[in-house]
């Protein structure tokens, strides 16, 4: 018995198949497809959505976009890497209809269309809404970094760039010692040996004065700088440092779909958490809703604007009083008394108003206790010799109803790791998309917007048959 032979390759077709018989009818990439057709690509503001009457024809934006589309769903980014799945691979052919641009055209396409493409988004997210996926009444927020294109012997800081410097000093004195000796060396050795230490001392020098002149960058509050991608800062993970960006979504609680993206490059979250939340509530169009978010996220000025937009935030606090850290009192164990505007201290003391302020952003009150020196629980309370202080927020009766909240609500605190950090999880294991491909804030944003723009389709087709799908399309 012989094994299923196979086409001859250069036999000749009388009647060839069509491509269109190469596609299921329930592939995905007809979903993709229609999608896209359902755009109007050019109030969308894509360029070159109308044609020009004159000049060569341009690429049909929504093949472009279609191709990114489908890269972006299947683990392929890169500009030269969607150019070959252009020329091999069968569903790509079929949904561009067998056009092959080339890899800077799909690049240019990229860097041309970047708010369009952010509004694409945006319009996969009125779809799911049109399909009932969002539940709109818990929002889970979180962060995490990715990689830049920056490796970190290019990202400097002060203390980076003075021992640099410093080293380059040290080097440049030790050659010049050198150069001394050789001079007073044999002609016939020394010639070579003046040379080749000229060449290193000029290297050096060079390379210290470009040191130099970023330091002096560094002069206009700016804490570090980074040379191939200027927008990318270090941040702290959990293993170390990276240099990279902070990207940020709000996922709802319903499908756990993302309703809202952004990407910074502060380091922590601290600032996150209303920009994010009001996009969410922008995209799902609602009044009102709880969000989650872990304590990193802990702002009174953040948690102040979510309150005034009909948001809930739910976020521990978490204790880094440095009294609580040497064994002392801290803030949490003094009660404030609303009616009288003071603290109560755990020997039953009393903190008055003293004065206001405005500090690092936040404006704050001053509470002091009188008779701290006689005090028996002094030594617990305070080591220094005056009597002790604690600061009030303008906004802390916001951040004192919340810890009220998640005393009460503890389970619905704990649904934050399931949510906030499934797409993360799914977009860094299975996407495999654990750093940027572009440089610059403005054009990772729209990579990140790109990139959540994947995960939702991926989910909404495990959650939707194939034939509901295509009919909220139309």
């Amino acid at each position: 018995m012989n094994h299923r032979p196979g086409l001859d390759r250069s036999q000749t077709l009388l009647f060839p198949e069509r491509l269109e018989d190469y596609i299921a009818a329930e592939n995905p990439v007809r979903f993709l497809d229609a999608f896209v057709g359902s755009l109007d690509l050019h109030t969308l503001g894509f360029a070159k959505a109308h044609c020009a009457t004159t000049g060569r024809p341009p690429y049909d934006p929504a093949a472009l976009l279609k191709l990114y589309l489908y890269g972006y769903l299947h683990r392929v980014r890169s500009s030269r890497a969607l150019e070959a799945e252009c020329h091999r691979n069968v569903e790509v052919i079929w949904l561009l209809g067998k056009l092959t641009p080339d890899f800077k055209t799909i690049a240019d396409f990229r860097k041309d269309n970047l708010k369009p493409l952010k509004a694409v988004a945006r319009q996969f997210t009125l779809l799911c809404r049109k399909l009932a996926l969002f539940g709109g009444e818990l929002l889970a927020i979180d962060g995490s970094k990715f990689a830049a294109v920056n490796a970190r012997d290019q990202n400097f800081n002060t203390v980076k760039l003075q021992d640099l410097i410093a080293r380059a000093d040290a080097r440049l004195a030790e050659y010049f010692q050198q150069l001394d000796t050789a001079d007073a060396a044999e002609p016939s050795t020394a010639t070579l040996t003046q040379k080749a230490l000229a060449t290193k001392i000029a290297a050096l020098q060079e390379r210290q004065d470009w040191h130099k002149e970023l330091l002096g960058q560094l002069a206009d509050e700016q804490k570090q700088v980074s040379v191939t991608d200027p927008d990318t800062r270090k941040m702290p993970t959990a293993h170390g440092t990276m240099v990279g960006y902070n990207a940020q979504l709000a996922v709802d609680a319903k499908h756990k779909l993302i309703a809202a993206d952004d990407v910074t490059n502060e380091g922590t979250d601290l600032h996150q958490l209303a920009d994010v939340a009001l996009q969410a509530k922008a995209n799902l169009e609602i009044k009102q809703a709880e969000v989650l978010a872990d304590a990193g996220y802990y702002n009174a000025a953040e948690v102040s604007r979510c309150t005034e937009h009909g948001l809930t935030p739910l976020i521990p606090k978490s204790d880094t009083s440095a009294n609580t850290a040497r064994g002392l009192y801290g803030k949490s164990q003094f009660k404030y008394d609303a009616v009288k505007d003071a603290y109560v201290c755990p020997a039953n003391g009393t903190l008055t108003y003293r004065f206001s302020t405005y500090e690092l952003g936040r404006e704050l009150k001053y509470y002091r206790a009188s008779g701290c020196k006689s005090c028996a629980l002094k030594s617990r309370c305070t080591r220094n010799k005056a009597n002790r202080t604690i600061t009030r927020e303008a906004n802390e009766h916001l951040m004192e109803a919340m810890a009220v909240r998640m005393k009460q609500h503890p389970e619905k605190f704990k649904l934050r790791k399931t949510l906030a950090e499934h797409p993360f999880g799914t977009i860094k294991r299975w996407f495999g998309y654990t750093h940027f491909l572009l440089k610059g804030l403005t054009k990772v944003q729209c990579e990140w917007s790109l990139t959540t723009l994947a995960y939702n389709p991926k989910r909404v087709l495990n959650l939707v048959s194939f034939d509901k799908l295509m009919a909220a399309v139309g």
